[in-house]
């Protein structure tokens, strides 16, 4: 363990995650906040305030966020027909198309962080991973 501690190499952890993603996101022409709204809605519909609370995000900078995805074509607004100021978010299907190359994409890059370990190493680390995500709230779909 390093010198400054197990908290520190964590945080170190998270900058490498952090930018191995916003990466990823980039080669898709996405930010890493339009590549998490669209892992969110993926599987399902949601409504913006579940959004908004799922994000970790105000509801006047969420309707800014989609706005810009929507421009893009990726996602659509839908009204629901007894309450037209309920709006849910939805995936166009070109932005299914984007979130599965996504998804793939971070499939397939991500672990190469873990290089440096062993294959025993690797195992272990996402053994630990999936127990300390599992009791962790879902913003996401757990495939990404």
């Amino acid at each position: 363990m390093a010198e400054n501690g197990f908290g520190n190499d964590l945080v170190w952890l998270s900058v490498l995650v952090q930018r191995r993603y916003a990466q990823i996101c980039a080669d898709h022409d996405l930010t890493s906040a339009q590549a998490t709204l669209l892992c969110a809605i993926k599987d399902r519909p949601q409504g913006m305030g579940e959004l908004a609370q799922l994000l970790g995000v105000a509801k006047n900078a969420l309707s800014g966020l989609v706005d810009r995805v929507e421009r893009l074509g990726l996602v659509r607004r839908e009204t629901h027909e007894r309450d037209r100021r309920a709006i849910t978010l939805t995936t166009t299907p070109l932005g299914e198309k984007v979130v599965g190359a996504l998804y793939a994409d971070v499939a397939a890059r991500m672990p190469d962080i873990t290089a440096a370990l062993s294959a025993d190493e690797r195992r272990r680390l996402a053994d630990s991973v999936a127990r300390i995500t599992s009791d962790a709230p879902q913003t996401v779909s757990r495939t990404v």
